[in-house]
């Protein structure tokens, strides 16, 4: 959520699902900023995903907004972390299984 360039907040599905439906009420009924979160948790460009992946597991949470001066730059999901972790692990496997295979031919 921003308010002209500036981000106050965040809304995710468990803000919807914890602060609307499960208080019986309808998303037509509520607004944004009734449900927003505001004490966002950001990351810089520069961060490494582990690093990513020990915030959003330390503070239970799924999206970290990417900032740069206070420019939102994008959005880093737990989908990005765990493509990025499987895609590494992949490529060691690669490497470990082309090591063996050329390691016992000698």
């Amino acid at each position: 959520v921003t308010s002209g360039s500036d981000l106050v907040g965040i809304v995710s599905e468990r803000d919807c699902a914890v602060k609307v439906t499960l208080r019986g009420l309808t998303a037509q009924a509520v607004t944004v900023g009734e449900i927003v979160t505001a004490d966002v948790i950001t990351v810089d460009p520069t961060k490494h995903l582990e690093d990513c992946m020990r915030e959003m597991t330390a503070r239970d949470i799924r999206h970290l907004p990417v900032t740069e001066n206070g420019r939102i730059l994008g959005m880093v999901s737990i989908g990005d972390v765990v493509k990025a972790v499987i895609r590494e692990q992949e490529l060691h496997i690669s490497y470990l299984e082309t090591y063996i295979k050329g390691h016992g031919r000698q």
